[in-house]
């Protein structure tokens, strides 16, 4: 009999062969097909970075053009969708209310013809045009409001903005919310794209790949951490408390969200990105002092964690981006899928290349040869 050896969490077992995303995690080196993180954000657009992903090549002037163009026309929802998202309880959190909607996007589209490339592109367009839509509207409807309509005259990062609020955004504004959907659009084989390309081989409709994916992201070990990060400088609440409140949590063994990685070992290429974006923020629109606080933390921690190979992830300082965006805290987690979306329908449409399901073994370790014990003996 084999005996297989158990890793939990599947630590360092390859999952897949993908062309998709690179990550050498001694180096700080992230590469969406072969192109490094930080050359796409100075020059790329979101919707852009996305096609690459994707269809795996950079697009002409005209391709982009017409990526833009059909992406542009589909911003809108169902009244029928957007009728099932004023049912949602007020309380409920944004991430629950996308996975229900993104899954609901299946009753209207889903036919499944996944050998159709025509059926694959609108798939692809729906999924990229309304996600953010859908964010946007469930945002307003909690507070008593109705959704904003898109607006064909904005781009893709400013129209969300837009919807956000009614108000069309500050031009630095939006570029770096783009540069942030840029950041978050892929990042191979973590856990929400394992939940997509797990879904994705049962042959299943991409809106319930999707909706998996949506699913996973909100766990706080995952996307909703960035959440936890403004929770934690809330609650740290002064530059003089960082140290006290480093030293607790490496005497209770607790973690420290926004630090460490299960494949960087040094401050993440994003994090490095992102705090650039936020001093732009600061620049222009005033100081945060969290951000003093988070970059006391990042002193502290490399003081005391450094030579384990923990620094800021693309979480620490991404929640100090959005909220100086006007962006509620909890809808980091839903501008986050936002942005995945892109790089699950990457490895949807990856799967379906070479397809075969997923089904991995198991180490059993119960019990074996057990007798039945009738109801009135136990």
């Amino acid at each position: 009999m084999m005996v297989c050896e158990f890793k939990p969490g599947l630590d360092g077992i390859p999952a897949a062969q993908s062309s998709i995303s690179s990550v050498d995690g001694h180096l700080g080196i992230l590469e969406y097909r072969g192109i490094r993180i930080e050359e796409l954000a100075e020059k790329s657009t979101f919707l852009e970075t996305a096609y690459l992903l994707i269809w795996g090549e950079l697009p002409t002037s005209e391709e982009l053009a017409a990526f833009e163009s059909e992406v542009r026309n589909h911003r809108r929802i169902k009244y029928r969708i957007s009728d099932m998202m004023k049912c949602f309880p007020e309380s409920g959190h944004p991430m629950d209310a996308l996975q229900a909607s993104a899954a609901a996007l299946g009753l209207f589209y889903s036919r499944r013809d996944l050998n159709n490339p025509i059926y694959i592109r609108d798939a692809v367009v729906r999924l990229i045009a309304k996600i953010p839509t859908m964010v946007a509207a469930f945002q307003l409807m909690r507070n008593g409001n109705d959704a904003v309509r898109p607006r064909d005259d904005l781009d893709y990062s400013a129209n969300f903005l837009y919807m956000l609020n009614e108000q069309a955004p500050d031009a630095l504004a939006a570029r770096i919310f783009d540069i942030c959907l840029i950041l978050h659009a892929e990042h191979t084989m973590n856990a929400s794209t394992f939940s997509a390309r797990v879904t994705a081989s049962t042959l299943t409709d991409p809106y319930a790949v999707v909706a998996s994916a949506v699913g996973t992201l909100g766990g706080p070990l995952h996307g909703g951490a960035n959440e936890e990060v403004i929770q934690m400088l809330e609650a740290i609440g002064t530059v003089e408390n960082v140290r006290p409140f480093i030293e607790d949590c490496l005497e209770r063994k607790a973690k420290i969200m926004g630090f460490g990685h299960r494949v960087y070992k040094v401050k993440d290429p994003r994090a490095t990105i992102l705090q650039n974006m936020a001093e732009q923020l600061f620049d222009k629109f005033g100081p945060d002092k969290y951000y003093d606080i988070a970059q006391e933390m990042e002193r502290v921690v490399e003081e005391k964690l450094g030579h384990k190979g923990i620094y800021p992830n693309v979480d620490f300082y991404s929640g100090l981006v959005y909220r100086k965006l006007g962006i509620p805290t909890d809808l980091f987690t839903p501008i986050f899928a936002i942005a995945r979306v892109a790089g699950w329908l990457a490895h949807w449409k990856e799967q379906l290349e070479e397809n075969r399901i997923y089904r991995p073994t198991q180490v059993y370790n119960g019990k074996h040869s057990i007798s039945y014990t009738p109801i009135e003996k136990r």
